[in-house]
């Protein structure tokens, strides 16, 4: 007889419109037949994520979280603390689910739920954050980052996209600089900035190609887009263009590296993967080298009843 598998499910029950509660019977059900056995945690907290997965996590054969791009960023956090890295499971249910997007998993639970249970592993690279912090897809400052952890849970449930759009045009009233000092691998720059953020997705915040229009998760690099002050209305708008129609503009710098060192003269606020990063006058950011394997391509597709 099979040796049976050990799966941990860490689930958010609160991500997008709390869609996971009418469907977990079914994923349970797919997850059973595939050979494990489940053991099940329902996050009560902020970083519950995290710890169940750093303390549970090294005995697993496949580790699952469900839940939107935070669930994700805490469930890897937990991992990259561990020794032995099991595989990881994804099933998004978030507002965005930006990361989902990039290694375009299955938009249907069901069918994610079993790309989870028997896909073909995917490496990845994961972002370093100071020395213990740790993002996916994207670490950012300035304009609009603020808006995905301000946006309250019950606002992206009831709004889903919409609400970030709306915070975000807030937000535009407010748009503050800061004074840096910025250096990668191989170029630095010096002056004030409205914006920035490095990556490694293809899409953000249901956006794609904004930095690169040739990104890979697993190539050790991130892709880096940096925006300084506008002076003027006509600066503003032709930022604004070039981002819309992925043109150069000299006052948008975008570039990939290794690693990305940033110093300011006052304390930045920092957004990793939609959460509160901290403020800090220095971060420096690493490109960790395909550290995780998501499972991806589920071995086949399932009926739509199931």
């Amino acid at each position: 007889m099979e040796k049976e598998k050990k799966m941990l499910l860490i689930i958010n029950p609160k991500s997008g419109k709390e869609r996971i509660k009418n469907r977990l019977l079914a994923i349970l059900d797919i997850f059973i037949k595939e050979g494990y056995q489940i053991q099940v945690y329902i996050t009560q907290k902020a970083l519950d994520a995290k710890e169940m997965a750093r303390a549970q996590g090294g005995d697993m054969d496949l580790i699952v979280c469900s839940g939107g791009d935070g669930t994700l960023n805490e469930t890897i956090s937990g991992m990259m603390e561990l020794e032995h890295r099991p595989p990881l499971g994804y099933i998004p249910a978030g507002s965005t689910n930006d990361f989902a997007s990039s290694l375009k998993l299955p938009r249907r639970m069901a069918d994610a739920a079993m790309a989870a249970a028997s896909g073909e592993p995917c490496p990845i690279d994961v972002g370093r954050f100071q020395e213990n912090q740790y993002f996916v897809y994207v670490a950012g400052f300035g304009a609009f980052t603020e808006v995905s952890y301000l946006t309250s849970q019950d606002k992206k449930n009831l709004l889903g996209h919409q609400a970030y759009v709306l915070e975000g045009v807030k937000s535009l009233t407010t748009i503050r600089e800061y004074s840096m000092k910025i250096e990668s691998d191989d170029q630095s720059y010096e002056g004030n900035f409205i914006f920035g953020m490095v990556t490694n997705t293809i899409s953000v915040g249901g956006f794609k190609g904004l930095v690169s229009q040739n990104v890979s998760l697993s190539d050790g690099l991130f892709e880096v887009l940096l925006i300084r002050v506008p002076k003027t209305p006509l600066e503003l708008s032709g930022i604004v263009s070039s981002l819309l129609l992925k043109e150069e503009h000299e006052m948008v710098h975008k570039f990939k590296t290794r690693a990305l060192r940033v110093e300011t003269t006052e304390p930045v606020d920092w957004v990793l993967d939609g959460e509160f990063g901290g403020s800090h006058t220095v971060v420096y950011l690493e490109n960790l080298y395909r550290q995780i394997e998501i499972r991806k391509n589920p071995s086949r597709k399932l009926l739509p009843e199931q």
